[in-house]
């Protein structure tokens, strides 16, 4: 039997398979994430018709004759190119631009995909809609008022918890900056209402209880009469209701009798800021000014484990006695304008420009960053991250087995998955409000298409001719 009709046979066969995979990538050209597949072909055992022959001192070496059996796939691969990104503007939309797989669990399983399109379900749980698989990351974890995401652990599902509450935070910080004007009239004794008005400059700020309820910190300066570049500071909070509430001041722990709710601001002939003192003796005047300000929060008791209070709340009262919060004012740096209290002959500004306190909210909103890190959005003001995206990279990653639904699934020749946080060890990037599309470039699948058209007719021309000559062998005799 002649030899090419079976090597026309493995040629359809396997340009066959060529067309399979060529037609898989045209109907996945609007598939997000797809990978294109390409077939590589090779040649299959060739048949020894007479064994090569080495040069000696009479004749040069023959080479050896050899006939072709016909082709074979030499292998399928996936193509990892990066394929475009197209803007959605949903926010459960990312992409990863660069190299890098979403982590998808089903149960026990993980499975890997560089589709990103994801929605959340009812429990508030990041998942692909179309198989409820969650996607995995990291939570974040909130320790003393500071939270951070711990990128070393192990990944977990993601949740956004929707409506979930944020709980109130005392004030412990409130920075203060103020331009006290230089040319600011000095309170003469006995002045009357409208001098006492015009000297003094006030500003004002909300801060928090630790029960979340605002009260209006209020910071009066007046210059010292007969002072060189020096300034009374009175201090006093309004509550809810309305009423004043004298706090206790203390300079480098230095505290006033009771009752003076005063410090002093000491400033240089050029309106720098030199120290702060205090009526208790308190002095400050190295690098960054402090002055503490003690008070009892209305209608507050201390809780039955008084040891486990927040550190914001400080005293040595017993339970059932009224909570004592204190916070920091910070004036600024020694010899520094930025950030700091100054006192220069301009305008006086009121610039009590940060506090860390809130109160209760709920989170309304969230937003996915390049990093991958997932922020609340809270209608209390705060922005908090509640976990991040995880990654996962390949030694390998043709080597990875399609299982269906746009994932893939570890193979013992893609290497093990190398989970971490987006922009490490070669990561990528990831885009929200996008979808990676497919990398099926169409004018190159059917140019591949014509010429793997073209391969199947010569291979069947192959076979027809080899038909041919057995017909005219078996032609012989009549």
């Amino acid at each position: 039997m002649m030899r090419s009709l079976y090597a026309g046979v493995s040629g359809l066969q396997n340009h066959q398979i060529r067309m399979d995979v060529i037609g898989n990538n045209v109907s996945n050209v609007n598939t997000t994430g797809f990978k294109k597949g390409r077939v590589n072909f090779q040649d299959l055992l060739s048949q020894n018709q007479q064994g090569a022959a080495r040069p000696n001192e009479r004749v040069g070496g023959v080479n050896p004759k050899q006939v072709g059996l016909g082709v074979n796939v030499a292998s399928i691969d996936t193509i990892f190119t990066q394929g475009s990104l197209q803007t959605t503007g949903v926010k459960t939309d990312v992409a990863v631009q660069g190299e890098g797989f979403f982590v998808l669990r089903e149960g026990d399983q993980d499975f890997y995909s560089r589709a990103g399109a994801f929605s959340l379900d009812a429990e508030g749980m990041l998942v692909n809609p179309s198989n409820g698989m969650r996607v995995q990351g990291w939570t974040a974890e909130t320790v003393n008022g500071v939270t951070f995401i711990d990128s070393s652990a192990s990944t977990d599902d993601l949740r956004i918890p929707i409506g979930g509450k944020d709980p109130a935070r005392a004030t412990t910080l409130v920075e203060l900056a103020s331009n006290l004007n230089r040319d600011t009239p000095e309170i003469p004794a006995g002045a009357g209402p409208e001098e006492i008005r015009e000297g003094t400059w006030a500003t004002s700020k909300d801060v928090y209880d630790p029960y979340g309820r605002k009260l209006t910190l209020e910071v009066n300066y007046t210059k010292v009469v007969d002072g060189t570049n020096e300034w009374n500071a009175e201090v006093q909070l309004i509550d809810p209701q309305g009423n004043v509430v004298i706090p206790d001041i203390a300079v480098n722990g230095a505290a006033n009798p009771e009752g003076d709710n005063t410090y002093q601001l000491q400033f240089d002939n050029f309106g720098i800021l030199e120290s702060v003192t205090s009526p208790g003796g308190g002095v400050d005047d190295t690098g960054d000014l402090n002055v503490d300000i003690s008070f009892l929060v209305p209608d507050s008791e201390l809780p039955e484990d008084v040891e486990n209070i927040d550190p914001a709340f400080v005293g040595e009262g017993v339970a059932g006695d009224p909570i004592t919060q204190t916070f920091s004012i910070d004036l600024g740096e020694v010899g520094s304008t930025e950030n700091s209290s100054t006192q220069f002959a301009a305008a006086s500004s009121n610039k009590i420009f940060r506090q860390d306190g809130y109160g209760m909210g709920y989170l309304q909103d969230f937003r996915i960053d390049q990093s991958g890190t997932i922020t609340g959005i809270y209608d209390n003001g705060t922005n908090r991250p509640i976990g991040q995206i995880a990654l996962a990279t390949f030694v390998n990653p043709g080597g990875l087995e399609k299982a269906g639904e746009n994932n893939y699934r570890v193979s013992i020749n893609s290497g093990d998955a190398d989970v971490g946080p987006v922009g490490t060890s070669g990561r990528g990037k990831i885009i929200a409000g996008a979808l990676e599309m497919s990398n099926v470039d169409l004018a190159e699948q059917f140019t591949d298409m014509i010429v793997t058209q073209r391969g199947f007719q010569a291979n069947s021309r192959t076979i027809t001719t080899s038909d041919q000559m057995l017909q005219e062998l078996l032609s012989l005799k009549r």
